[in-house]
């Protein structure tokens, strides 16, 4: 029986979409408990080194972003997704052999390249069947789902590297992608119809991209982007070593990072409900001001609570607020800048991806290497980000949809 046959309903639709999208935060997560090991084996004498292992796939991802969108305007989104499958299978192995950080780093770009497909296309298949508040909902109820990711991701890395060494990482990561791709190849039906399809020429990606970077709200929506990705990437690049270095709780860190997902994964859903009532453009300046309001008090407080429990607890607060931040802003974000881009989604995700993920993994590597065995260099820069963010919603305009 054909695909068209078993055509999911929006619950299962839903759930796959953030399955697929959860390949990004499985693929960073799990490797969080390796990053001592690796910093031991492969950089003994730069740790914070170590740390590329993460924002070197979301380098890869957001090149992979920029072609992603365009190809799958042309070929469809499914044969899209497959190839970027291939490549991000490919770079797991490679990686698994590789024997120095400059070739696990070199093929971790690849696995970034290869899960760019799930991050761009599957926004582009919410948007081929949903628009506006409706469009932003299930981003949200997706969200949930790849929220679970990294809650589990870590404690999943850290029985690995248990039974099987880091290395071994790779292989769940190979596993991973080929189920939930044949989970999308089984049920999901190809949403973009050829009649729908856009030629696949320089012409007319090059007037795409000048369509999608000309609207005013694409481009402040790719900047608050950035800003949320650098806090973002760079709070889970040094959060290892904060509860290792800082707090000296290594050994706790899997079950905690499990713990702060859990909390914030509502966020999502709650975000979903709240963003029918009061809009895409509330939602976003209101997460915004909140981020700014307790990175600013964290800042105050932590350098009179560092070395106490109180310390600690902070710091749990600042992590939550910047998880939960991701979940009320991007999708309404995403949304917001895709609304009247419904002819050309797949290209405008890829160039607002692309922007946004490139310009934060740059961001996130700058905060992480400027760790100092505490988490103030974190918070301010978070801070800075914030603040500039919401300089910029100040300029979104208003539209009659996301009012």
């Amino acid at each position: 029986m054909s695909a068209q046959h078993h055509a999911p309903g929006k619950l299962e639709f839903t759930a796959m979409m953030g399955v697929l999208f959860a390949t990004i935060a499985f693929s960073m997560d799990a490797m969080l408990p390796a990053l001592p090991q690796i910093a031991a084996e492969l950089s003994p004498n730069d740790v914070n080194r170590a740390q590329l292992i993460l924002t070197s796939f979301i380098l890869g991802m957001g090149i992979g972003i920029f072609f992603t969108g365009p190809l799958s305007d042309a070929l469809g989104r499914k044969p899209v997704i497959y190839i970027g499958a291939v490549l991000y299978a490919t770079g797991a192995i490679l990686a698994y052999y590789a024997p120095s950080l400059e070739l696990v780093l070199a093929a971790r770009v690849l696995q970034g390249i290869g899960a760019a497909g799930p991050r761009v296309v599957t926004l582009a298949m919410v948007r081929d069947l949903y628009e506006g508040r409706a469009m932003a909902q299930i981003i949200s109820y997706a969200m949930l789902v790849f929220t679970i990711f990294p809650a589990i991701a870590p404690l999943m890395g850290a029985a690995i590297i248990s039974g099987f060494g880091w290395r071994a990482i790779f292989m769940a990561f190979l596993v991973f992608i080929v189920l939930s791709v044949a989970w999308l190849g089984w049920r999901q039906p190809e949403t973009l119809p050829k009649a729908r399809r856009q030629n696949f020429s320089l012409t007319a990606v090059k007037s795409a991209i000048s369509e999608t970077l000309s609207l005013r709200q694409m481009q402040i929506s790719i900047l608050v982007q950035t800003c949320i990705f650098g806090a973002l990437f760079g709070t889970i690049s040094s959060i290892q070593q904060v509860f290792d270095l800082t707090f000296e709780r290594g050994d706790q860190f899997p079950f905690w990072f499990c713990a702060i997902a859990l909390m914030a994964a509502p966020s999502g859903p709650i975000n979903g409900r709240m963003v029918m009532r009061h809009g895409m453009r509330a939602m976003i300046r209101g997460t915004l001001l909140v981020v700014l309001f307790n990175s600013a008090l964290a800042l105050c407080a932590f350098g009179l609570f560092l070395d106490t429990g109180q310390g600690f607890a902070l710091y749990i607060a600042f992590t939550l607020t910047i998880f939960a931040a991701a979940a009320f802003t991007l999708g309404n974000l995403n949304a917001l800048a895709l609304e009247p881009l419904g002819h050309i989604a797949g290209t405008a995700s890829s160039v607002m991806g692309a922007i946004a993920t490139i310009g934060g993994a740059v961001l996130g590597a700058i905060v992480g290497q400027f760790f100092d065995g505490t988490p103030l260099p974190l918070i301010s820069f978070a801070l800075i980000f914030a603040a500039i963010a919401v300089g910029l919603m100040q300029m979104m305009p208003k539209t009659e949809k996301a009012n």
